[in-house]
């Protein structure tokens, strides 16, 4: 996986805790630092955990499933993206209040994480250095986490549907590209 293609799942993943923290940020009001900071942690220490421990827990089937990984890439990137599509589409309202407590926070970092996780099982699938590209997806998301506490105190909702939607499509264009190179239509 080339960085520029990390880059992008870095991104998409980052989406569900950016659109997260947008809805924080509009909750809190007037914002300091501090929340900014604990949103980022939070969300981007998870994001960066989760892929590690779907890698390393797949590591041990990993050699059963290799001739058909670009298949199990591909699903599971559809299946995320997808997800996160309809969540966008749908436009429900989320329960998300103004507490920044480590149980609170906790229980978000988890949700929005658990795909993650799944990105951490396509990883064992791919050739890819798995201690950079979890710290290198923690950092995206910290600053998408942090930046979303930012927006959501300044616009409010307007950018969490967008951002969710966006982050679905680039899980599903890599996910395509992944299996497109996986069965040698495209180099």
């Amino acid at each position: 996986m080339s960085l520029f293609e990390l880059f992008w799942l870095a991104v998409g993943l980052s989406m569900d805790a950016f659109a997260v923290s947008v809805c924080k940020g509009l909750s809190l009001g007037k914002i300091k630092w501090k929340h900014m900071y604990i949103a980022g942690l939070w969300f981007g220490g998870f994001q960066a955990l989760m892929p590690a421990v779907g890698y390393y827990l797949s590591s041990f089937f990993t050699v059963f499933i290799n001739i058909c990984s670009h298949w199990v890439v591909f699903i599971l990137l559809l299946i995320i993206g997808g997800n996160m599509i309809k969540e966008a589409i749908s436009k429900e309202e989320e329960e998300v209040d103004a507490s920044m407590t480590a149980k609170s926070m906790f229980v978000l970092a988890i949700a929005t994480s658990i795909d993650a996780l799944a990105v951490g099982v396509t990883f064992a699938c791919v050739k890819v250095r798995i201690i950079w590209a979890v710290l290198f997806i923690g950092v995206v998301t910290f600053i998408f986490s942090a930046m979303g506490v930012k927006v959501g105190s300044l616009f409010g909702m307007k950018y969490k549907y967008k951002a969710e939607f966006f982050g679905g499509m680039v899980l599903i264009i890599i996910g395509t590209k992944i299996l497109l190179q996986g069965l040698g239509i495209i180099g």
